[in-house]
């Protein structure tokens, strides 16, 4: 009998944090533990069965979570891009897809993981979160199409260019109610961790962080 196909988590974490003062996003507190530890947990959770996490600014302070494999970029400066590259060239071979999630949005949870990979194993290729018209992470991608997310994620992109290219065959998967995509970005959005953000997002938390229609990096 055919094995169910391998899916690989990947947390893009390199960021050096700079509006924040120059403090790694990775290191910031969430529920008791760092902001690295609950996204890799949410991965894993939410049915990834390897999480990989690329590190760039100040790696040599961010312990690598737990059950994780670390990978450093060390032309994280160059933006995101980097990162989602050097990220898909770590993954093992048996990887047959890829969820990718950012270090920086406290809310994503293990269901919404789970709900982009039960897309995946119905037959989509491509998979974005919806959060009420907008999309965000996760974001999840077969193997066929990682030679062309890493030829368009340059700069600051990441797999969007490559969405876009493809949108008709990418499957938007609803997490409104399960998730909620704010970044911690500023020293004003350092409110989503206090406190852990609220215990149940509904749809209203979505209009109050002005979600643009597509905010899929």
């Amino acid at each position: 009998m055919r094995s169910r196909p391998r899916v690989a988590g990947l947390l893009l974490a390199a960021g050096a944090g700079r509006r924040l003062g120059g403090r790694p996003k990775a290191l910031l507190r969430h529920r008791g533990r760092s902001l690295a530890e609950h996204a890799a947990a949410n991965l894993a959770d939410g049915g990834c069965d390897t999480v990989h996490i690329v590190l760039g600014a100040s790696a040599a302070e961010i312990p690598t979570p737990g059950g994780c494999h670390r990978v450093v970029n060390p032309d994280w400066s160059d933006g995101m891009g980097s990162s989602l590259r050097a990220g898909l060239a770590a993954l093992p071979e048996d990887a047959e897809a890829v969820v990718v999630l950012l270090v920086d949005q406290p809310g994503i949870t293990p269901a919404a993981v789970a709900r982009v990979i039960a897309a995946h194993r119905e037959g989509a290729e491509l998979a974005v979160a919806a959060y009420e018209g907008a999309t965000g992470h996760p974001v999840l991608f077969t193997r066929a199409h990682f030679p062309g997310v890493a030829r368009l994620a340059v700069g600051d992109a990441g797999a969007r260019g490559h969405l876009r290219a493809h949108a008709d065959r990418v499957v938007r998967v609803p997490c409104h109610d399960v998730a909620y995509p704010a970044d911690v970005d500023t020293p004003a959005d350092l409110r989503l961790l206090i406190g852990g953000g609220p215990a149940a997002p509904t749809g209203s938390w979505c209009g109050r962080v002005s979600l643009s229609a597509d905010s899929t990096p």
